[in-house]
């Protein structure tokens, strides 16, 4: 499994932005897939995840901010980020596992995703 993402860059305050993660290899290794971040000096943390049957669940930190949502068709994962601030700044990372339904979207560790994306950054200024 590969994964790319793409779509990061500078944005002010209360802008968007959308990140986009392309797929490729066995579909069974990827029907967890998930956005993760990581600010300087902080630990990997999962921010939104989509199972195997769509349904999805974001952190509290960007709920109502942040949509995931993947096109199976593209095989495409996206991150819709909308009101932007600068404690978003981070590089974003893709992640695909193989686990599903409830314990996809329960197992928040990155120890359940075996495929990573290189990373997009994204950085909000005030």
């Amino acid at each position: 499994v590969q994964l790319v993402e793409s779509g990061g860059g500078s944005v002010q305050s209360g802008g968007s932005l959308r990140l986009f993660c392309s797929a490729s290899g066995y579909t069974k290794s990827r029907s967890c897939m998930a956005w993760f971040r990581q600010a300087p000096g902080k630990e990997r943390e999962r921010i939104a995840v989509i199972d195997n049957i769509g349904i999805t669940t974001v952190t509290d930190a960007v709920k109502g901010r942040f949509t995931i949502s993947q096109d199976n068709a593209k095989n495409t994962l996206y991150l819709q980020m909308n009101s932007l601030k600068p404690d978003d700044t981070a590089k974003y990372f893709c992640a695909a596992g193989s686990s599903k339904a409830f314990l996809c979207r329960a197992l928040d560790g990155m120890s359940n995703y075996n495929f990573w994306g290189q990373g997009t950054q994204v950085t909000v200024s005030s």
